[in-house]
């Protein structure tokens, strides 16, 4: 099994009994569609680096997963990947987001790439569901996607696009 089969399999089994907020999908929905934007410009060299490291994106954040399970199961590479995209900063919303804009803003291009694509599966749903908390996702996705300054430009566009700047 390649490694971006056993790490769809390794995320479908952790993120099981989670949930999409707003639409009670289940989550796996929202790691596949990561995944699946992530393929779409992922280079032949680090293609499944990439998507194994996007369905294990919020693995450590919202289930708990270890480094050391991922670094097991994965590789340094995708452990080292999915830190970089783990928001476990503390602290108010405010000093949460701009600690992840520090911590991102350094991270290599593949990484940032993958990030990007996040925010892109995220956007729709939000802006759908919840235009009152849109608002300030939105500001803070313009603030993020200002330090993406290595992530692949054309997801960068999608995503500036949704978030209504200009590219």
């Amino acid at each position: 099994m390649n490694l971006a089969f056993r790490a769809m399999l390794f995320a479908r089994e952790v993120h099981q009994d989670q949930r999409r907020k707003y639409t009670n999908n289940p989550y796996t929905d929202h790691l596949a569609e990561v995944a699946g934007i992530v393929a779409t410009v992922a280079p032949g060299d680090l293609h499944d680096i990439m998507i194994a490291t996007a369905w294990l994106h919020d693995s450590m954040e919202d289930q708990g997963v270890t480094v050391h399970a991922l670094a097991g199961n994965f590789g340094m590479r995708v452990m080292d990947g999915v830190l970089l995209l783990s928001d476990l900063e503390q602290g108010n919303r405010a000093e949460r987001k701009a600690a992840s804009r520090l911590r991102l803003s350094s991270a290599p291009a593949w990484v940032q790439t993958i990030k990007v694509a996040d925010l892109i599966s995220n956007t729709s749903s939000i802006v759908m569901h919840d235009p009152k908390f849109a608002v300030t996702y939105l500001e803070e996705k313009r603030l993020l996607l200002d330090v993406l300054t290595k992530a692949d430009p054309r997801l960068v566009e999608i995503a500036r696009a949704q978030a209504g700047v200009a590219a």
